[in-house]
């Protein structure tokens, strides 16, 4: 079984100066695993029109769905509505489903709804909203592309939102064994396990611990069992003590 593939744009000078620390993707990989989608892709980007455009373009035509963090907010440096809509060359301005759903938060909140707030209501001509439960201002979805906020929270609700109307594949399950050997000691009996096992993926990661090298062997595939034999396969071969996990 394939399983859909995504890419995700994290769109933020503030990422890319360091000022901020993306959590995002982190977020959004973890979910996408759960329902079997495989992220493929992440670009981090400027806040600039011509690279959100072309992004985008390349993004939505090479993966099954595409998903960008940041630059809908009410200033005039959120500039990815207007991107976006470039994008797929359709009209944008303020939509009245969306002005609704800010009127009802701000009148709740007892905020004004002035016209800065209001930028947040533009929304792309054909586009789908996604709702926003914290803050009020809806993200929106164009053909396979989801448009969300950067703020982690309410990034993280609008996935939620996101994944239930999403074409799911088979997740994918992993197992970890720490090994307490360094990389090059290991290297050649595991190219061979995984060459064994081209349906299955061997990670291997090294590490410094209290002084001493190691190397964690993390597997991937999508049957359980499978998994758990191969990681077994591998504690055996290695004849050491070890540690292993679910992730």
């Amino acid at each position: 079984m394939n399983n859909p593939t995504a890419a995700m744009i994290v769109i933020g000078d503030e990422i890319l100066s360091g000022r901020t620390r993306d959590s995002n993707m982190h977020y959004l990989a973890k979910e996408l695993v759960k329902v079997g989608v495989s992220l493929k892709e992440v670009r981090i980007i400027s806040d600039d029109q011509e690279e959100i455009i072309l992004s985008t373009n390349e993004l939505r035509k090479k993966f099954n769905y595409v998903f960008t963090s940041g630059g809908i907010g009410p200033t005039h440096d959120d500039i990815t509505a207007d991107s976006i809509a470039k994008a797929f060359k359709v009209k944008i301005g303020v939509r009245s489903d969306a002005k609704n759903l800010l009127n009802k938060y701000y009148k709740q909140n007892g905020i004004e709804l002035n016209s800065s707030r209001i930028r947040m209501a533009r929304i792309p001509d054909t586009a789908e909203l996604i709702e926003n439960a914290i803050s009020g201002a809806p993200g929106f979805k164009i053909e396979n592309v989801f448009v969300m906020a950067g703020v982690p929270s309410i990034f993280q609700s609008m996935v939620d939102v996101t994944l239930t109307n999403m074409k799911h594949g088979s997740p994918v399950k992993s197992k970890s064994i720490i090994l307490n050997l360094p990389e090059g000691e290991i290297a050649e009996k595991l190219k061979a396990m995984a060459s064994e096992n081209p349906e299955f993926s061997f990670g291997s990661y090294p590490f410094l611990r209290d002084g001493m090298l190691g190397t964690d062997i993390v597997i991937r595939g999508h049957n359980v069992k499978t998994v758990e034999m191969l990681a077994q396969k591998v504690k055996e071969t290695f004849s050491i003590k070890t540690e292993s996990d679910d992730e």
